[in-house]
């Protein structure tokens, strides 16, 4: 959210698009990377629709034009979304990979949680820890 509020303080909307579009585009290609990866790596589990190898590894070829002609046309653009993709690394070692947290930095993770779970209405707010239950 913070670095949303100050890509917002940029007032260029055009440059906003970019960001966005570059960092979806990037998104989008590490997709198809993990599908080709699980259908060499894990072929015999359950999916309910295959594909033909043939059009992702296409995507990908296509996909890899375009990332190298961004990267080429507009580097500060492409930085600047690689960088807004690295805020969540801290996010991730903080909320996700540090298991023994101290119960103040859960209980504090746990009402942000449900501050933001009230304030935009998307899931019925489970106030309180799950240790509790």
């Amino acid at each position: 959210c913070l670095a949303t509020l100050i890509i917002m303080l940029v007032g260029d909307t055009y440059t906003l698009i970019n960001y966005v579009s570059f960092i979806n585009y990037l998104c989008y290609g590490v997709t198809i990377i993990g599908l080709i990866v699980l259908r060499w790596k894990k072929p015999k589990i359950f999916r309910p629709i295959k594909v033909n190898l043939l059009i992702p590894i296409t995507y990908l070829a296509f996909w890899a034009f375009l990332l190298v002609f961004s990267l080429y046309s507009e580097p500060v653009v492409c930085g600047i979304g690689l960088i807004i993709i690295l805020t969540g690394v801290p996010v991730f070692f903080l909320g996700v990979y540090w298991r023994n947290k101290p119960k103040c930095v859960n209980r504090l993770i746990e009402s942000l949680t449900c501050w933001g779970q009230k304030l935009c209405f998307v899931v019925y707010p489970q106030c309180g820890s799950a240790e509790e239950e």
